[in-house]
Parts: structure tokens; C-alpha cells; sequence
């Protein structure tokens, strides 16, 4: 039986949230794990990030060092986004419109200024999107992840995929947690779960046995 391992991020806190979905799923996938995969052995691990600009991409490397994963997956919260947006893209911007949680507010600062304009997901975007299909999760594809702390821990994971063998990377924006019956903007968190768990079962399967169909860019 293989062994694999995921990191799964979120980030702590958002201002006039009072649940955040970025927390909530990584931990539950982290307690319940996922079913569906035939012959793997998976280690899922949680950590939850501060929306900080200085201390996100750090604090995920700490992880990221101690469990040597195969698998990140980065999450966070798009307010007004219907449903799970996978992003695609990450960009080698800073340009923040409000303050993060150490006050700090980098205005068209470059991540880093060496790097190139921007990296490309490595998650399989389109299984993905086809598994949200069967299961009734509205979804859409991002161009990209803004220019605020997502972004920039985004880029950050993707430049350091960079130079590895063998890593898959990508960022998944979830709306924000709505209980309503038939909600029009927001999903329940049962929902947003089994869509996490659509992420990693994908990624995982792709990352056993990678085909060019999996992959949805533009």
C-alpha cells in the first residue's frame, strides 16, 4: 500500500467572520480523512495560518519541513464568491487595500523580487471540477487569488513546488458558510467538506497516475 501525505491550509480569523470555512475544512478533512482511494495510505495534516503577509508562508513551511508532504493544498476565504473557486493562478504581486493582522498594507510591492511574474497550479483542475459536477457543488475556475495574503502565500507555495521533484500545489477559494436551504450566496459546510475532500481524493489520484485530461488551465 503507497503512503501519502497532504497538507491542507487555512488561515485563522477573518474580521466579521464568525465561522471560517479556510479553518473549519482543512480540520475536518485532517479528523475524518477521505474515502474513495483504493491502495493508499493518506496522512492528512491541518494547519492554520495568520493573515499575515510576513508570517503565512513561513508558518505552512514549518509544516510543510515536518511532514514532507506529496500533496499542499492551500485554502482560503473569497466573501463574495457563490461558490468554491479554484484558482489558477499566482501572481508575484502585493497590493493590499486593508491592513493584514500585523497592520502592514504593501502597496504594488513584488513577493519577490527575483521571481517570475507568475506561477501556474499544479492541481487537476479539471477532475476536480467534474467531481464538483457529481456532487452538486457550484464551482468556477479564478484567474486568480487577488493580491492580498492568499495570493502571496499562493506564490510563495508554488515557488518552493518549484524545485522539487515530485510535489503538487494549488490554492482552493471557498465561499463564505451559509445554512440556508437554498442558498444564494454561500454554501453549507457540509458542503464545502465534500468539496475539499473532492480536492485532495483528485489530487491524489493524479498524483499516482498523472494524465494531460486532469489538467485544466485557461
Amino acid at each position: 500500500m503507497q503512503q501519502l501525505s497532504v497538507v491542507i491550509s487555512g488561515f485563522d480569523h477573518y474580521d466579521d467572520v464568525r465561522v471560517n470555512p479556510s479553518y473549519e475544512v482543512p480540520k475536518a478533512l485532517a479528523e475524518k480523512g477521505v474515502d474513495g482511494l483504493d491502495d493508499v495510505e493518506l496522512a492528512i495534516s491541518a494547519v492554520s495560518l495568520p493573515v499575515s503577509f510576513a508570517k503565512a508562508w513561513p508558518t505552512l513551511r514549518e509544516t510543510i519541513e515536518a511532514t514532507h508532504p506529496n500533496i499542499v493544498i492551500a485554502t482560503g476565504l473569497k466573501h463574495a464568491a457563490r461558490g468554491v473557486m479554484l484558482e489558477r493562478c499566482a501572481t508575484n504581486l502585493m497590493d493590499a487595500a486593508k491592513p493584514d493582522v500585523d497592520n502592514m498594507t504593501p502597496r504594488r510591492a513584488p513577493i519577490d523580487p527575483n521571481g517570475p511574474a507568475a506561477y501556474w497550479t499544479r492541481l487537476p483542475l479539471r477532475s476536480i471540477l467534474a467531481d464538483f459536477t457529481r456532487d452538486g457543488i457550484p464551482a468556477t475556475l479564478s484567474s486568480d487569488a487577488g493580491t492580498f495574503v492568499c495570493n502571496s502565500l499562493f506564490y510563495n507555495l508554488l515557488n518552493w513546488a518549484s524545485g522539487q521533484d515530485k510535489v503538487l500545489a494549488g490554492f482552493v477559494s471557498f465561499p463564505l458558510i451559509n445554512e440556508s436551504r437554498h442558498p444564494q450566496h454561500g454554501l453549507p459546510l457540509r458542503h464545502l467538506v465534500t468539496a475539499g475532500a473532492d480536492v485532495v481524493r483528485d489530487s491524489v489520484r493524479y498524483y499516482r497516475r498523472p494524465t494531460s485530461g486532469d489538467i485544466l488551465i485557461a
